[in-house]
């Protein structure tokens, strides 16, 4: 069954833990303890599970959620995967920045590595 407004209001925090309030197509409403409610997107990419945040209620609304999802889902569909794609918008990154990308990736898994594993990893 899908989500309603009023339903989405009458959410009321569990003490303990978070927990979902399934929608249609993937989405979800995600409830929090401290009562803070997000919308997520649950989609396969490549194979792989990933969860997209839409937006958090009531900034966001049930209708705009629904709009982001399926943007996301066209994106998808046409063979771009959202998060990574919101990740370069957000970054400004080009193509062209991809050295950057890959030297920023290498300082954070490399330099605490010693230099002789450093000299043998290190293409070129």
């Amino acid at each position: 069954m899908s989500l309603t407004d009023t339903a989405i209001k009458n959410a009321k925090a569990a003490p303990d833990k978070a927990y979902k309030l399934q929608d249609e197509k993937g989405m979800f409403l995600l409830v929090n303890p401290n009562g803070s409610k997000y919308f997520r997107y649950n989609y396969r990419f490549n194979g792989a599970r990933k969860t997209l945040a839409l937006g958090v209620y009531p900034t966001t609304s049930l209708k705009e959620a629904r709009d982001k999802r399926d943007t996301a889902k066209k994106q998808i569909d046409g063979g771009i995967d959202p998060s990574l794609d919101r990740k370069i918008k957000k970054t400004g990154a080009t193509e062209s920045s991809f050295k950057a990308i890959a030297l920023e990736w290498y300082a954070k898994h490399f330099t605490n590595k010693s230099e002789s594993h450093q000299k043998r990893t290190v293409v070129g």
